[in-house]
């Protein structure tokens, strides 16, 4: 192969994780809202629920001890199942993972419009649903993200503008300048993702989680996934 195509396939791999990610983020920040919305839990910032858990054991609070160790749980089983389906298909075209969700997402929205879905119940699903989501693009080139780590993509932000700034050498500089800028895209396609969530929730009703499995389910045949794995 030559060299030039290598940097070709290796840009349009970068660009297609890019792109993934963003949607990927926005996505996270739509669920995470609903569900802060709808049942007072985060259900993809766990770093929030660990705190609420600490704080809620501290004082007693059975039912946010039950709520933060329910999502808590489920979000873990889900990356758990996500990472093992990872090592699974390494060579497959459609990542399953995809269909999971959006079919988690479309199983749940159908079975809440005919019956009241407990909200320790809804927790563990949609909680499951996002824990399996997260492992679908774990990086940008070398540039590691989190589709729901909003903690981890600021702290990753301020770190490469301090490079950017600090660097002396051209090269480094550009990187640094090209993680800040997908960084940044990331976080707002976060709080996009958040920002819409309550009209949509006022529109939809029931049926606010149908978005987000649509938007999976177009991904999973417009992205390669031969392109994203690492």
């Amino acid at each position: 192969m030559l060299p030039e195509k290598k940097v070709f396939l290796y840009a349009d791999k970068i660009g297609t994780q890019e792109k993934l990610a963003i949607l990927l983020t926005f996505i996270a920040g739509y669920i995470d809202a609903v569900g802060l919305i709808k049942w007072k839990t985060y259900v993809s910032f766990m770093s929030g629920n660990t705190t609420q858990l600490g704080t809620a054991i501290a004082t007693g609070t059975v039912e946010v001890i039950s709520s933060s160790g329910c999502v808590i749980g489920s979000f873990v089983s889900g990356i758990y199942l996500g990472t093992c389906l990872s090592q699974c298909q390494r060579q497959q075209k459609f990542s399953s993972k995809f269909f999971i969700v959006a079919g988690i997402l479309i199983t749940y929205s159908i079975v809440g419009s005919y019956y009241q879905i407990p909200s320790y119940s809804s927790l563990v699903v949609v909680g499951f649903s996002m824990g399996v989501m997260n492992t679908i693009v774990t990086s940008v080139g070398k540039q590691n993200v989190n589709a729901d780590f909003v903690t981890g993509t600021l702290n990753s932000l301020a770190k490469n503008s301090a490079m950017y700034a600090m660097s002396s050498s051209a090269e480094d500089r550009a990187t640094y300048g090209s993680n800040v800028i997908h960084l940044l895209i990331l976080w707002i396609g976060f709080i996009s993702g958040a920002y819409i969530a309550p009209v949509f929730l006022d529109i939809l009703a029931k049926w606010t989680l149908i978005l987000p499995a649509f938007f999976l389910l177009v991904a999973a045949f417009i992205f390669p996934i031969p392109n994203i794995k690492e």
